[in-house]
């Protein structure tokens, strides 16, 4: 099979990406994420959280997600230990909490204690759920990888907890008005209106 052949672009497209654009050096420069609260259990049975940004969905069926993290980090040792974690997505009423506990150690804080979060029993795994995010994500480990400055933790998803007041008469989970938000290059946004719905581009009007 032959390869394709792609076709210079011209000079004055050319010009126009140099007016228009500016090379950077390779950066993490894929915005907006999560920002996620990860719970996890050290092996004495303590639980701790940390913020998480590097984290995405990787599988559909079955269900993964990964996160990655520093291996200084205390929660890097308790999910190495127990291959679990849950993966807990905060609203814009614990913006600030989820900030704090993205900067200082479980190593030296009780986050738990420090932000006044409620943990509670997961459903399938040993890490708890933090009670007042929407939604929970329980997952066990199904891979390992070194990266770098991070270890990337691919995992499957075995349940997820969802705030019972978002469910509608219809059983519909309202995931609009979890009021979720992202992080953009060190910032915290909010989500606004929905622009588009999935396949509406090619949807033929009625």
């Amino acid at each position: 099979m032959p390869k394709p052949v792609f076709a210079k672009p011209s000079r004055a497209i050319e010009e126009k990406a140099s007016e228009l654009k500016e090379v950077w050096k390779p950066g993490t420069m894929l915005y907006p994420v999560p920002a996620a609260l990860v719970t996890s259990l050290g092996r004495d049975g303590k639980p701790n959280v940390c913020t998480v940004a590097w984290t995405g969905t990787v599988c559909s069926e079955p269900p993964m997600l990964s996160i990655s993290l520093r291996p200084s980090r205390l929660s890097h040792e308790n999910v190495m230990q127990t291959r679990q974690f849950v993966v807990n997505m905060p609203s814009e009423a614990l913006i600030r909490k989820t900030d704090y506990c993205g900067v200082v150690s479980g190593r030296d804080v009780d986050k738990f204690a420090q932000t006044g979060m409620t943990i509670a029993p997961a459903s399938k795994v040993q890490a708890p759920i933090i009670l007042e995010c929407p939604i929970n994500i329980e997952c066990q480990v199904w891979k390992t990888l070194e990266l770098g400055t991070h270890t990337m933790f691919v995992a499957e998803i075995v349940a997820v907890q969802v705030t019972k007041s978002l469910i509608n008469p219809a059983g519909r989970f309202a995931i609009e008005k979890a009021g979720l938000f992202a992080y953009v290059h060190g910032g915290y946004y909010p989500l606004g209106e929905r622009l588009g719905k999935f396949g509406y581009s090619v949807k033929k009007k009625k």
